[in-house]
C-alpha cells in the first residue's frame, strides 16, 4: 500500500514545482525499503538456527497427523466426485476409487515447508467464489522483494537529471509499478498473483510509451501485446487447474497451497492434460522471461525505454516469468515438467548462444545489454529445469544476481548517454581518460556479468551448470550433454562484454560530433569537458557494487535460507517409487506413468489411460 499512497502524493505535487516530484517519490520508495530490510533482519530462516534432528522428527510427527486428517477429507471428496462422474476419472484416467489415497514421504516434506511462510495476511476477497486475498513471504519471495525494494529507489534517484517533462506522472507510474511487483512476489492466491502480474504491464507501458526514445510507441505496443497475449493463455490454464482441483476436492479454491496439496495427494490432473496446461502456463511465463524464440519484443523495449525503465525491466520485471515457473509450473504439473524439461533446456541453450553471438555484433550499448539478458536468463531457466537442488538454488540466485549486475550496467550506459547523448560504440571511446570513476564501475559490473570468481555472477552460474551436469541421477533428466554447450555461453559472455569494455572504456579517445561546442567563427572545435561521477551517481552505483561484492564473497546467508524451499520444490518434482492401489494399478503422477523412467512398459490395453505395467523391465 505504501507505494500506491506515494504515487498519489507525488501526483499532488504543485505544478509550479515539478522538480519536487522526484525527491518526494524517492522518499516514498524508501519507506518500503526500510520495512523490507526489517523483514529480512527478522525473518526466522535467517535469524534462528536450523532445527535439530529431534525437533525435525517431532515436527514430522505433527505434520503426519495433519496429513492423515487431510487425506481422509480428500478420500471422502474423491468418493463423492467419483460417484457423481459414474466412476470415471478426470481426463480419461482410472476412477477415484482406484487411486492410492495415502500421502507419501515427499508430500510430508513439502507440507512442512508451508509453515515457512511468514508475514501472512488474509482477507476474504470474494468468498462466494473461494477467492481470498492471501499474502505472505518465504525465503524465495523475500529476496526478490528485497531486490525490488533496492532497485526502485535507485532507479528513481538515477532519473533526476534524465526526466525533464511530466515528472509527476513519471514518478507516480514508477511507484505504481513498484507496488505491482511487490504484490506478485507476495501473492499466495492465483487470482491475486495474476492481478498483480498483469497490473505491472500498465505502468511499464506508459513509462516506455511516454518517456522513451524515438520508437517508443512501437516498443511499448510490442511489449504490451506480446506479454498480454501470453498471459491470457496463462490465466485460462490457471483457472482450469482450479476447476480440476474443485472436482477432486469438492471445494473451489484459488489458494496456492490448496493446489499444491491436492496435486500431490491425489494426482487429479491426467498426464495428457498436464501437457496442455503446461504449454498454456509456459506461454505467458516464457514471454515474460523472455525465452528464445519469444524474445523479439525485449531488445526494442530496452533500447527505447528510459534508463529507469530499463533497470526495472531487466532487474525485476523479467523475473516475474521465472518466478511464475518456479511457483506454479513446476510444483503443480510435475509430470509435464519432466516430459518437457529436455525441450525447454534445448531452447535455453539456443537462447544462451544466440543472445551472446548477437550481443557481440551490436553497435548500440543498450541493445548489447538487452541481448545479453536473453543469454543470461537462459542460464536461469536451464538451472530451474535441471530439477536438482543445485540447479534450482542457482536459478533463484541468478534472478537476484542478474538483477543487480544488468541493472547496474543499464545505469552505467544511461550515465554515458547523459554525457555524450549517444550510445553508439563506434562514436565513443576512451571514457577512462575522461571519467575514471565511471570507468571503474563499468568494468566492475562487466566482470560481475562475466561471472568472475569473487563476484556475484560466478556463484549462480556455477550452481546452474553443476545442477545441470548432475541432473538425471536423483533428480531431473538432463546431464552433461546440456551442461557442456551451456558452458560455452560463459566464454561468449566474456568475449562480447570485454570487447565492449575494451572499445568504450579503454579504447582510443573518441567523442561524438554533437558533443563538441560549435562555433561558426572557429573552425577548430574543442571538446566540452566530460565530468566524472557526481555525488548522486556515486550514491546510485556504490550500493549495487557493494551488493555485487557481498553476494560474490559471502552468499552463504542467502543460500542457506533458500535450502528448505528449494529442496521442497525439488522433492515435489522427484518421481517417487511406485505405490500401488488394491487393484494393482499405478496412480497418476508416480513413476509408473513415465515410460522413460525406471524402465516401465506400456500395457497394450491401457494406451488411452496412460497406465503402465507395475514391474520394471529387465
Amino acid at each position: 500500500m505504501l507505494p500506491i499512497l506515494g504515487a498519489f502524493v507525488t501526483l499532488l505535487t504543485p505544478r509550479a514545482t515539478p522538480k519536487r516530484a522526484g525527491p518526494i517519490a524517492l522518499i516514498c520508495s524508501l519507506f518500503p525499503l526500510v520495512i523490507v530490510i526489517y523483514m529480512a533482519a527478522t525473518f526466522p530462516g535467517l535469524s534462528e538456527p536450523r532445527p535439530s534432528g529431534s525437533d525435525r522428527e517431532s515436527s514430522k510427527l505433527e505434520i503426519r497427523n495433519s496429513n492423515q486428517a487431510q487425506n481422509s477429507k480428500l478420500q471422502i471428496a474423491r468418493g463423492q466426485v467419483g460417484r457423481e462422474m459414474g466412476g470415471d476419472g478426470i481426463g480419461g484416467v482410472s476412477s477415484f476409487e482406484h487411486w492410492n489415497l495415502e500421502l507419501d514421504s515427499n508430500f510430508e516434506f513439502r507440507t512442512s515447508n508451508f509453515s515457512q511462510w511468514h508475514f501472512n495476511f488474509e482477507y476474504n476477497w470474494l468468498p462466494t467464489l473461494g477467492a481470498r486475498f492471501l499474502m505472505g513471504v518465504d525465503a524465495i519471495s523475500l529476496w526478490l522483494i528485497v531486490l525490488t525494494a533496492v532497485l526502485t529507489p535507485i532507479s528513481i534517484l538515477a532519473s533526476f537529471q534524465y526526466i525533464k517533462e511530466r515528472q509527476r506522472e513519471f514518478y507516480a507510474w514508477m511507484l505504481m509499478l513498484h507496488a505491482g511487483m511487490l504484490g506478485v512476489f507476495a501473492a499466495k492466491d492465483i487470482l491475486v498473483f495474476y492481478l498483480f502480474f498483469e497490473f505491472t504491464l500498465i505502468p511499464m507501458f506508459f513509462i516506455i510509451g511516454i518517456w522513451g526514445g524515438p520508437q517508443r510507441r512501437q516498443a511499448a505496443s510490442r511489449f504490451f501485446l506480446f506479454t498480454f497475449a501470453g498471459s491470457v493463455l496463462t490465466l485460462a490454464s490457471l483457472l482450469y487447474i482450479c476447476y480440476l482441483n474443485s472436482l477432486a476436492t469438492g471445494t473451489l479454491s484459488f489458494a496456492m497451497f490448496d493446489l499444491y496439496t491436492a496435486a500431490h495427494a491425489s494426482g487429479y490432473i491426467a498426464p495428457h492434460l498436464q501437457y496442455i496446461l503446461f504449454l498454456g502456463l509456459l506461454a505467458g511465463f516464457a514471454v515474460k522471461v523472455p525465452l528464445f524464440p519469444v524474445h523479439t519484443w525485449l531488445p526494442l523495449a530496452h533500447t527505447e525505454a528510459p534508463t529507469a525503465g530499463s533497470v526495472i525491466l531487466a532487474g525485476v520485471l523479467l523475473k516475474l516469468g521465472t518466478y511464475g515457473m518456479l511457483r506454479y509450473l513446476l510444483p503443480i504439473l510435475p509430470d509435464a515438467t519432466h516430459f518437457f524439461a529436455p525441450a525447454i533446456a534445448t531452447l535455453c541453450i539456443v537462447g544462451i548462444l544466440y543472445g551472446a553471438l548477437v550481443s557481440w555484433v551490436q553497435g548500440d550499448m543498450k541493445r548489447l545489454i538487452a541481448y545479453s539478458s536473453v543469454s543470461h536468463l537462459g542460464f536461469c531457466v536451464l538451472g530451474m529445469f535441471a530439477l536438482t537442488p543445485e540447479g534450482l538454488t542457482g536459478s533463484v540466485l541468478y534472478m537476484l544476481n542478474h538483477g543487480l549486475s544488468t541493472g547496474a550496467l543499464f545505469l552505467v550506459v544511461g550515465m554515458i548517454y547523459e554525457r555524450y547523448h549517444s550510445r553508439d560504440m563506434n562514436l565513443i571511446g576512451g571514457i577512462a581518460r575522461r571519467a575514471p570513476a565511471l570507468a571503474f564501475f563499468a568494468v566492475f559490473f562487466v566482470l560481475s556479468s562475466v561471472a568472475l570468481p569473487g563476484l556475484n555472477g560466478f556463484v549462480s552460474e556455477f550452481l546452474v551448470l553443476m545442477g545441470t551436469f548432475v541432473s538425471g541421477k536423483s533428480h531431473g533428466n538432463l546431464g552433461p550433454a546440456f551442461a557442456i554447450p551451456a558452458a560455452l555461453g560463459m566464454i561468449l559472455a566474456a568475449v562480447y562484454l570485454l570487447y565492449w569494455a575494451g572499445r568504450v572504456i579503454f579504447g582510443p579517445l573518441k567523442e561524438p560530433q554533437s558533443h563538441h561546442d560549435h562555433d561558426e567563427n572557429n573552425e577548430h572545435q574543442s571538446p566540452a569537458p566530460v565530468r566524472d561521477l557526481s555525488l548522486r551517481e556515486w550514491i546510485v552505483l556504490a550500493p549495487l557494487a557493494a551488493l555485487v561484492l557481498f553476494m560474490g564473497i559471502y552468499p552463504k546467508p542467502v543460500i542457506n535460507s533458500l535450502a528448505s524451499p528449494v529442496q521442497s520444490v525439488a522433492e515435489s518434482l522427484r518421481i517417487p517409487d511406485p505405490t500401488w492401489s488394491s487393484e494393482g494399478m499405478a496412480p497418476v503422477g508416480t513413476a509408473a506413468c513415465h515410460p522413460r523412467r525406471r524402465g516401465y512398459r506400456r500395457l497394450p490395453w491401457a494406451k488411452s489411460s496412460g497406465l503402465y505395467r507395475g514391474q520394471p523391465t529387465q
